[in-house]
Parts: structure tokens; sequence; C-alpha cells
């Protein structure tokens, strides 16, 4: 265990500790880095400025995920694919090497994504063969439609991955409730900033909760902005949880 977490975060010197990354993790798999498709980063420049700033944390690929959401955020496979084109020649123009760009989507369950599913439309996975689907949900209300909506995605070949369930604060009080998703096979990934109790003291609660049962299967940063990278990296990377869901049999490194 002492080696294991020597290599997550870093050997210390007769002087000094050597500042943790997250090198151990290797993969990203949800953030909003791609240009102007989301709340996330709004041009080509603060994209590379966000590529440099998961670089410098330890990240050797980062599978970016936009939101697709039918009353906002309307982003086609063509538009998402598009813009990862743009930002990998800014990448490379800005001098940025050995960082693998990908993309996928977070999919937010509505009516529109289950007519997607019924019309056989095209969704974009990660994780290669696996095919990775990344959803969300309302923060507040349960989906009505949770369970068919996942019956459709396993019998189209999709693996379904709730995204950061420690902030849906219709299940603080129902633990239960994460434990049947689990045992359904429906991949559970929680965000690195809900470990610094950055979106509340309920999703941190969750979160820390989560880690202790084993539930965890991915590491997400949710990279919006500038604000959530220097989050991680001043709050998150000491954060005693971190050690905790690192030493957990995390996907990430497999994607």
């Amino acid at each position: 265990m002492g080696s294991f977490l020597q290599r997550i975060f870093g050997r210390p010197t007769a002087t000094t500790v050597a500042l943790p990354d997250l090198a151990a993790l290797e993969v990203d798999m949800h953030s909003h880095l791609l240009p102007g498709l989301d709340d996330g980063a709004e041009t080509l420049e603060q994209s590379v400025e966000l590529v440099r700033a998961m670089q410098e944390l330890g990240y050797r690929k980062l599978v970016m995920t936009p939101h697709v959401m039918g009353d906002f955020y309307k982003n086609k496979p063509a538009d998402i694919q598009a813009a990862l084109v743009r930002l990998r020649q800014a990448v490379a123009a800005a001098g940025i090497l050995d960082i693998e760009l990908a993309c996928a989507a977070e999919y937010y369950l509505d009516e529109w994504f289950v007519q997607k599913m019924e019309e056989g439309q095209e969704l974009l996975s990660f994780g290669g063969d696996n095919r990775y689907v990344l959803l969300e949900t309302s923060y507040i209300n349960e989906p009505f439609n949770f369970q068919e909506t996942i019956f459709q995605l396993k019998s189209a070949g999709y693996q379904p991955v709730l995204a950061h369930p420690e902030r849906y604060t219709y299940l603080y009080d129902n633990f239960a409730a994460l434990e049947r998703m689990r045992a359904n096979d429906i991949l559970l990934q929680v965000n690195l900033n809900s470990l610094a109790g950055y979106y509340s003291r309920g999703a941190k609660r969750v979160a820390e909760k989560l880690i202790d049962s084993g539930l965890v299967d991915l590491l997400g940063s949710d990279a919006h902005n500038l604000k959530h990278t220097n989050t991680i990296r001043e709050k998150v990377l000491s954060a005693e949880y971190l050690r905790k869901v690192l030493a957990l049999p995390l996907l990430n490194s497999s994607l």
C-alpha cells in the first residue's frame, strides 16, 4: 500500500513532500472543455488554457463531455466532433504535447433523450467497446422514466454511467437507491471537487459514503473553467478521501 500511495502522491524528500497529482488516474472522462457548446469553455483560448491546466494535474487523456439537453444544449454528434478537431489543432499549435483529446457527451435524461433512444439515434460514448454513456438527471427531481431508459440503453448495447450521483438532492436521504443502481450495473462517477465540499456539504457527505462503500467506478473533474481546476489543485489533492478513492479499482486508467 505504501508504494502505491507514493506512486500516486509523490515520494517525499528529506526536506519537502512533493505535491500530489492525478497521474495514477491518467484519464479524465467528464469535462466541459470543448469551446462554445455549453456552460463550459466559451472560447478556443479558454479551452487551451484548461487543457494545459488538466495536463499539469497529471492527466494524459481527456474525454470531454458537453451537455446534450433538448431545451438548452442541442448539441449533435457532428458539432461535438467538429469542436474536438478545432481544439486538437489549437492545442498542437500551442505546443502542448503528450495529451490525448477525445469526446463523448453528458446526456440529460429528458423527453428528447428518450426520443433519441426510440429512433435509434447515434449516442457519443467512450471507453471503446465498453460503450459507456454518461447520463445526468435533474438535481432535485427523480426522473419518472429512469428504469425504462436504463433498460433501453442496455438493450442497445450501451453501459450507463451516472454522472455525479452525489449531487442529486433527491438521493441525499436515499442511499439505498444508489446501492440498487450499482447492483443493477449502473456505473457511478463521482466529481473530484465533491471531495472538497465545492458543491455542498450534502454532496460531500454522499461522495464520502459512496467511497467508503466501494461504490465508485469512475472519477471525473467535471471541469467547466479554471476555478474548477484550481479547486482540484488547491483543495482536492490534499483531501483525505482522494487517497481513499484512488485505492478503489477505478476504471479511468483503462479508458
